[in-house]
């Protein structure tokens, strides 16, 4: 009954609206991605993109100074499923922490689900890793969609859209977003610059795991009252300071 009345109530606002499309517009992306992949037609993109991250004399040499490469590898890491449990753990730690127990346990819930969906359509997709140059990172499952491209949008997204709604301010959340979208971005192309995934691999994963967090997002808003969300300290359009407003 009480969800009944939200959704009776809610707001249509441009957020909502926009989080909605990213629903529709990541699903339909994927499905026409994952087609293109089981009839081949992707190969060709696939493989002029992944030679634009290589040497032209030698593809088997990456383009960039070594402290580049170094520096990719970092941000490589961002995406690997040991950072990313630790960063959901660290969130929902402190919303417990913080008394928010509804909202931590959305937080991981909806991270684990992503989990399993990624790991899910890896298994049942089985696309082999790209063979075109060598692989200049260690992996050790099917390539498509690719999981650090998928699953750093689902954290980091789902993360920033829930730091997003704390914020009082506009420009902060705006901010976060783009830091979350950023993170997620340079992750993924990470992927395609050491030959681990092709980039239709790459699109799959960014396409399904903002999907998800736009669907995550969602439901946060149907069944996590903004209450839940603030810590102390915040309110909506601004901070308490000493009890009062």
């Amino acid at each position: 009954m009480r969800l009944a009345n939200r959704l009776r109530h809610l707001p249509i606002e441009f957020p909502f609206l926009m989080a909605a499309l990213t629903v529709t517009g990541g699903v339909w992306a994927f499905v026409e991605l994952a087609d293109e992949v089981i009839e081949g037609e992707a190969r060709v993109f696939d493989r002029m993109v992944l030679m634009l991250f290589r040497s032209s004399a030698d593809p088997q040499m990456l383009l960039g100074p070594p402290w580049f490469q170094e520096f990719c590898r970092d941000v490589t890491a961002l995406g690997s499923i040991g950072v990313l449990v630790m960063t959901v753990l660290a969130v929902a730690v402190f919303l417990l922490l913080a008394r928010r127990v509804r909202m931590a346990l959305f937080v991981a819930v909806s991270s684990l689900g992503g989990v399993a969906l990624g790991y899910g359509l890896k298994t049942a997709f089985d696309r082999p890793r790209p063979d075109l140059v060598p692989h200049a990172v260690e992996v050790m499952t099917a390539s498509f969609p690719s999981g650090h491209a998928m699953m750093s949008a689902v954290v980091y997204l789902t993360l920033g859209a829930l730091l997003a709604r704390l914020l009082p301010e506009r420009r902060l959340r705006i901010y976060v977003l783009g830091i979350a979208l950023l993170l997620s971005t340079m992750i993924g192309l990470t992927r395609i610059y050491f030959g681990v995934h092709w980039p239709s691999d790459v699109i799959a994963g960014w396409a399904v795991g903002a999907a998800w967090a736009a669907g995550c997002w969602l439901v946060s808003r149907l069944l996590v009252h903004p209450r839940q969300v603030r810590v102390e300290g915040y309110a909506s359009g601004g901070t308490q300071r000493g009890g009062a407003k």
